[in-house]
């Protein structure tokens, strides 16, 4: 766990990390023939991809983002916006807090694409891109917390 003293956001532990893919075949027959990785579709949604908690030592979840749900997610649309930079990964923070997390950031000038927005899996998240053009999501992750 960190704390920030001066802002109070504290990280939990790292909910999920990942690479975002515009080409899911080529991902797919990477991730899964290549490097044998147990990855399976989730229902509904057959081309996000990833590991059940426990599946891979260390990992709480790891996942293949296409990159149409990375922008639906964001922007509401299965388009990623020119004005930003397309990330190739996305990682994930959890938060003790979402709130203060998301006002730290705003106070320090960082853009943030959503705010504390509840997705319909569950859970709540901001994201934002970091320097390196990485996809930066503090979350609320009720079902990591009770494992």
């Amino acid at each position: 766990m960190t704390i920030d003293k001066t802002t109070g956001l504290t990280i939990l532990f790292v909910a999920g990390f990942g690479p975002i893919t515009s080409d899911s075949a080529a991902s797919q027959a990477f991730y899964q023939q290549m490097l044998n990785l147990p990855l399976k579709g989730m229902p509904g949604n057959e081309t996000y991809l990833s590991l059940e908690a426990g599946e891979l030592e260390g990992v709480k979840h790891f996942a293949v983002w296409p990159l149409e749900q990375a922008a639906q997610s964001c922007f509401g649309s299965v388009s990623w916006p020119q004005s930003h930079a397309v990330p190739q990964s996305w990682i994930e923070f959890e938060v003790a807090s979402l709130e203060i997390a998301s006002n730290a950031l705003k106070e320090q000038g960082y853009q943030l694409l959503v705010e504390n927005h509840l997705e319909p899996w569950g859970q709540t998240v901001t994201r934002l891109l970091s320097p390196e053009g990485s996809l930066v999501g503090l979350t609320i992750t009720p079902w990591l917390r009770e494992t």
